[in-house]
């Protein structure tokens, strides 16, 4: 049975992400950090697809990033527990909410080591199990639109979503090789815990900067990341594929309207 590991599993995106690939006959690992009944959720609602459904606690959250090889160690067990590791899921994430002037450095270092330095410890840990199994993978990355534009007063969160993009670019470059593919999907506003909506039905929340005129569901975003594990999706490689509702393309209209 493959085996699918997303990190940050316990809500949001991470969830939906792992009920999905479990639906799919995915055997799945599971990262989580302070829910431990939201993990229990998804780990129940997984089984109930009839698979395997395994989970660590890892905690990324510090401001020394000498700290993280450590906490990124336990992904090691999580993947002798499932048997390996064929596809790769790094969701877990923060963001912050501090104006560029009243930003401090450990601010700005602890979301940078959990957005970006965590990730990639992440991200390379399983690619390296997937080198050593030999039959290739598939690692993506859960970014955001603002891995492409910035968002006022996200400065460190900015800076590690456009990083993540880079180092998705560039093990994609380094890894199509061995057969394995690295891409990112980049969300727009979706109705998670981390936007305040986790129980909202986007479906009666109105925005007028999106085109789609309301926020994404995290099982939209599931569905784009369970493709990209799909076999039609191997050609994919290096990419970020922005979910979005199309809100990156209001800045046409930005423009015309200042015209």
């Amino acid at each position: 049975m493959p085996t699918a590991i997303i990190t940050g599993a316990n809500a949001g995106i991470g969830k939906a992400t792992a009920v999905a690939f479990a639906a799919r006959g995915y055997d799945v690992g599971l990262t989580w950090h302070s829910d431990q009944q939201g993990l229990d959720d998804t780990i129940e609602e997984c089984r109930g697809h009839g698979v395997t459904a395994q989970a660590v606690h890892m905690d990324l959250d510090t401001e020394d990033p000498h700290e993280l090889p450590e906490r990124v160690a336990v992904l090691d067990e999580l993947i002798d527990r499932l048997g390996g590791v064929d596809v790769f899921v790094n969701n877990a994430g923060a963001g912050h909410d501090d104006p560029v002037l009243e930003l401090d450095l450990p601010r700005f270092l602890r979301v940078l080591n959990l957005d970006l330095v965590g990730a990639f410890l992440c991200m390379q840990k399983a690619a390296r199990r997937m080198a050593d199994q030999g039959r290739g993978g598939r690692v993506i990355a859960v970014t955001s639109v603002h891995e492409h534009v910035p968002l006022e007063g996200s400065t460190a969160y900015v800076t590690a979503k456009h990083g993540l993009g880079g180092v998705v670019k560039s093990m994609a470059l380094e890894l199509a090789g061995r057969g394995i593919t690295v891409n990112a999907v980049a969300p727009g506003e979706i109705a998670t815990k981390m936007t305040g909506q986790e129980d909202e039905d986007p479906a009666g929340t109105e925005r007028a900067g999106v085109p789609a005129g309301r926020p994404g569901r995290a099982s939209e975003i599931a569905s784009a990341i369970t493709w990209l594990a799909e076999p039609e999706a191997r050609y994919a490689n290096g990419q970020s594929f922005v979910i979005d509702g199309g809100m990156l393309l209001m800045s046409a209209m930005a423009n015309q309207l200042a015209s």
